[in-house]
Protein backbone atom coordinates (compact mmCIF):
# COMPACT_ATOMS: atom_id res chain seq x y z
CA UNK A 1 0.00 0.00 0.00
CA UNK A 2 2.56 2.52 0.69
CA UNK A 3 3.92 1.82 -3.24
CA UNK A 4 0.20 3.17 -3.76
CA UNK A 5 0.07 6.26 -1.48
CA UNK A 6 3.66 7.46 -2.32
CA UNK A 7 3.37 7.33 -5.94
CA UNK A 8 -0.28 8.94 -5.82
CA UNK A 9 1.48 11.96 -3.64
CA UNK A 10 4.70 12.52 -5.59
CA UNK A 11 2.60 12.59 -9.44
CA UNK A 12 0.13 15.00 -8.39
CA UNK A 13 2.74 17.46 -6.12
CA UNK A 14 4.99 16.91 -9.74
CA UNK A 15 1.86 17.48 -11.76
CA UNK A 16 0.84 20.63 -10.33
CA UNK A 17 1.66 23.66 -13.07
CA UNK A 18 3.27 20.98 -15.44
CA UNK A 19 2.94 21.17 -18.92
CA UNK A 20 0.18 18.79 -19.12
CA UNK A 21 -1.98 20.61 -16.54
CA UNK A 22 -1.56 23.26 -19.78
CA UNK A 23 -2.91 20.42 -22.12
CA UNK A 24 -5.61 19.84 -19.67
CA UNK A 25 -7.00 23.50 -20.29
CA UNK A 26 -6.38 23.97 -24.02
CA UNK A 27 -8.23 20.36 -24.49
CA UNK A 28 -10.96 21.93 -22.27
CA UNK A 29 -11.30 25.36 -23.74
CA UNK A 30 -11.19 23.56 -27.68
CA UNK A 31 -13.72 20.77 -27.39
CA UNK A 32 -15.71 21.83 -24.30
CA UNK A 33 -16.29 18.20 -23.32
CA UNK A 34 -15.05 17.18 -20.31
CA UNK A 35 -15.40 13.56 -20.26
CA UNK A 36 -14.43 12.58 -23.25
CA UNK A 37 -11.47 14.78 -21.85
CA UNK A 38 -10.88 12.79 -18.64
CA UNK A 39 -11.22 9.95 -20.07
CA UNK A 40 -8.79 10.08 -22.53
CA UNK A 41 -6.55 11.35 -20.10
CA UNK A 42 -7.06 7.93 -17.89
CA UNK A 43 -6.48 5.81 -20.63
CA UNK A 44 -3.60 7.54 -22.16
CA UNK A 45 -1.74 7.96 -18.09
CA UNK A 46 -2.36 4.23 -18.37
CA UNK A 47 -1.06 3.17 -20.91
CA UNK A 48 2.25 5.67 -20.32
CA UNK A 49 2.89 5.13 -17.39
CA UNK A 50 2.72 1.03 -17.43
CA UNK A 51 5.47 1.20 -20.91
CA UNK A 52 7.07 4.06 -18.24
CA UNK A 53 9.13 0.88 -16.25
CA UNK A 54 9.99 -0.75 -19.12
CA UNK A 55 10.58 1.66 -22.20
CA UNK A 56 12.47 4.21 -19.97
CA UNK A 57 15.44 2.71 -19.79
CA UNK A 58 15.73 1.41 -23.39
CA UNK A 59 14.94 4.98 -24.43
CA UNK A 60 17.34 7.18 -22.29
CA UNK A 61 20.02 4.34 -23.71
CA UNK A 62 18.86 5.10 -27.10
CA UNK A 63 18.67 8.82 -27.36
CA UNK A 64 20.86 10.67 -24.97
CA UNK A 65 19.23 13.72 -22.45
CA UNK A 66 21.14 16.45 -24.93
CA UNK A 67 18.60 14.48 -28.22
CA UNK A 68 15.93 14.17 -26.11
CA UNK A 69 16.24 18.01 -24.92
CA UNK A 70 16.58 19.21 -28.64
CA UNK A 71 13.51 17.79 -29.48
CA UNK A 72 11.29 18.17 -26.24
CA UNK A 73 12.60 22.09 -26.94
CA UNK A 74 11.18 22.28 -30.64
CA UNK A 75 8.65 20.45 -29.71
CA UNK A 76 7.24 22.97 -27.61
CA UNK A 77 8.29 25.64 -29.79
CA UNK A 78 6.54 24.36 -32.58
CA UNK A 79 3.35 23.93 -29.99
CA UNK A 80 3.53 27.69 -29.24
CA UNK A 81 3.44 28.93 -32.96
CA UNK A 82 0.58 26.09 -33.59
CA UNK A 83 -1.34 27.88 -30.58
CA UNK A 84 -1.14 31.15 -32.52
CA UNK A 85 -2.91 29.74 -35.49
CA UNK A 86 -6.60 31.04 -35.53
CA UNK A 87 -8.79 27.62 -35.69
CA UNK A 88 -10.76 26.95 -39.19
CA UNK A 89 -13.60 25.77 -37.89
CA UNK A 90 -15.84 27.87 -35.62
CA UNK A 91 -18.46 26.47 -32.78
CA UNK A 92 -21.12 25.94 -35.07
CA UNK A 93 -18.95 24.12 -37.38
CA UNK A 94 -17.71 21.83 -34.33
CA UNK A 95 -18.14 17.88 -34.25
CA UNK A 96 -21.34 16.70 -33.38
CA UNK A 97 -21.96 15.41 -30.05
CA UNK A 98 -21.94 11.99 -31.46
CA UNK A 99 -18.69 12.27 -32.25
CA UNK A 100 -16.74 11.59 -28.80
CA UNK A 101 -14.18 9.63 -30.61
CA UNK A 102 -12.39 12.88 -32.10
CA UNK A 103 -11.89 14.55 -28.83
CA UNK A 104 -11.13 11.14 -26.67
CA UNK A 105 -8.22 10.23 -29.56
CA UNK A 106 -6.71 13.61 -29.84
CA UNK A 107 -6.82 13.71 -25.94
CA UNK A 108 -5.03 10.50 -25.74
CA UNK A 109 -2.74 11.12 -28.28
CA UNK A 110 -1.83 14.90 -26.78
CA UNK A 111 -1.23 13.39 -23.31
CA UNK A 112 0.43 10.55 -24.36
CA UNK A 113 3.44 12.64 -26.39
CA UNK A 114 3.32 15.47 -23.79
CA UNK A 115 4.02 12.98 -20.96
CA UNK A 116 7.13 11.31 -23.38
CA UNK A 117 10.44 12.24 -20.98
CA UNK A 118 8.22 13.99 -18.57
CA UNK A 119 9.27 14.09 -14.69
CA UNK A 120 5.95 12.31 -13.62
CA UNK A 121 7.20 9.44 -16.12
CA UNK A 122 10.67 8.91 -15.04
CA UNK A 123 8.75 8.80 -11.47
CA UNK A 124 7.00 6.13 -12.11
CA UNK A 125 10.37 4.45 -13.39
CA UNK A 126 11.86 5.08 -10.42
CA UNK A 127 8.95 4.37 -7.78
CA UNK A 128 8.51 1.11 -10.09
CA UNK A 129 11.96 -0.18 -9.34
CA UNK A 130 12.12 1.48 -5.51
CA UNK A 131 8.85 -0.76 -4.57
CA UNK A 132 8.86 -3.88 -7.26
CA UNK A 133 5.50 -3.18 -7.38
CA UNK A 134 4.83 -2.34 -10.60
CA UNK A 135 1.07 -2.56 -10.58
CA UNK A 136 0.52 -0.14 -7.36
CA UNK A 137 2.88 1.88 -8.68
CA UNK A 138 1.34 2.99 -11.69
CA UNK A 139 -2.16 3.01 -10.21
CA UNK A 140 -0.95 5.30 -7.78
CA UNK A 141 0.75 7.63 -11.01
CA UNK A 142 -2.25 7.37 -12.83
CA UNK A 143 -4.59 8.30 -9.85
CA UNK A 144 -1.90 10.97 -8.60
CA UNK A 145 -2.13 12.57 -12.32
CA UNK A 146 -6.05 12.08 -12.64
CA UNK A 147 -6.06 14.32 -9.46
CA UNK A 148 -3.71 17.03 -11.12
CA UNK A 149 -5.19 17.04 -14.39
CA UNK A 150 -9.21 16.48 -14.49
CA UNK A 151 -10.24 19.17 -12.18
CA UNK A 152 -8.25 21.30 -14.54
CA UNK A 153 -10.27 20.19 -17.35
CA UNK A 154 -13.64 21.29 -15.45
CA UNK A 155 -12.91 24.54 -14.64
CA UNK A 156 -11.14 25.36 -17.96
CA UNK A 157 -14.53 24.42 -19.45
CA UNK A 158 -16.24 26.81 -17.13
CA UNK A 159 -13.05 29.02 -17.22
CA UNK A 160 -13.59 29.40 -21.61
CA UNK A 161 -17.12 30.93 -20.55
CA UNK A 162 -15.63 33.81 -19.58
CA UNK A 163 -12.14 34.08 -20.93
CA UNK A 164 -11.72 35.21 -24.84
CA UNK A 165 -10.19 32.36 -26.30
CA UNK A 166 -7.84 34.27 -28.42
CA UNK A 167 -6.57 35.59 -25.28
CA UNK A 168 -5.84 31.94 -23.92
CA UNK A 169 -4.28 30.87 -27.18
CA UNK A 170 -1.94 33.84 -26.85
CA UNK A 171 -1.30 32.87 -22.91
CA UNK A 172 -0.62 29.65 -23.79
CA UNK A 173 1.17 30.28 -26.84
CA UNK A 174 3.51 32.27 -24.14
CA UNK A 175 3.83 29.40 -21.86
CA UNK A 176 4.83 26.72 -24.21
CA UNK A 177 7.64 29.12 -25.77
CA UNK A 178 9.10 29.80 -21.84
CA UNK A 179 8.78 25.66 -21.61
CA UNK A 180 10.58 24.88 -24.96
CA UNK A 181 13.38 28.05 -24.22
CA UNK A 182 13.96 26.58 -21.16
CA UNK A 183 14.02 22.85 -22.35
CA UNK A 184 16.94 24.28 -25.08
CA UNK A 185 18.46 25.96 -22.04
CA UNK A 186 18.56 22.80 -20.09
CA UNK A 187 16.13 23.85 -17.79
CA UNK A 188 13.58 21.19 -16.56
Amino acid sequence: MEAFLVSTGLVALAEMGDKTQLLSLLLAAKFRKPWPIVAGILVSTLANHALAGALGAWVTTFLGASTLRWILGGSFIAMAAWMLVPDKLGEDDAPSEGSHLGVFATTVVAFFLAEMGDKTQVATVMLAARFHAWGLVVAGTTLGMMLANAPVVWFGDRLVRRVPIRLVHLVSAAIFLVLGAAALLGGS
